[in-house]
């Protein structure tokens, strides 16, 4: 019952995080998107893509399939925000975020509370063994706070009220 409990709350955490960036992506045109979140800083098309390609990467990451589009991991993790000329459309990218966390969303579904106690696929059995803090549940945790923050940046491209 106890790691029921402590996944479920994990998993609501990032569920709120989730619909939170929804929200503000229905706030948001593709022209406040395109702008930098502070002056020299991040744009919000780059934040978006970043965040849709590092949840992808959790497919793999996870043991739960392979990403659905390696392609966006250069342009949005590999590289800084300007460094790649010609990013994917502002409505790409928004389906790629729409496609990635559904298919996340099914894919947790179908995780029991010990499978995410699991060893995630970038750490061995042997080092599982002396740090079986190093599972699902941790990636899981640091992607939620990891969306948490980048969501903030892109908040500030929201039109006061």
């Amino acid at each position: 019952m106890e790691k029921e409990l402590i996944t479920n709350l994990a998993l609501n955490g990032w569920n709120v995080q989730v619909k939170r960036v929804d929200t503000l992506l229905g706030k948001l045109s593709d022209e406040q998107l395109n702008h930098e979140v502070s002056p020299g800083r991040n744009r919000g098309i780059y934040l978006l893509g970043h965040l849709a390609a590092v949840h992808d990467m959790m497919l793999p990451l996870l043991g739960l399939g392979d990403a659905l589009n390696v392609a966006y991991h250069t342009p949005f993790v590999s590289k800084a925000d300007k460094e790649v000329k010609d990013l994917p459309a502002a409505a790409e990218i928004r389906a790629y975020w729409q496609q990635v966390n559904a298919t996340l969303a099914n894919r947790f579904a179908s995780l029991k509370a010990d499978e995410w106690l699991a060893r995630h696929t970038a750490v061995s059995e042997e080092d599982f063994k002396k740090e079986p803090h190093r599972n699902r549940l941790s990636v899981l945790l640091n992607r939620t706070a990891h969306m948490a923050y980048h969501s903030g940046q892109m908040a500030l491209l929201a039109p006061r009220a």
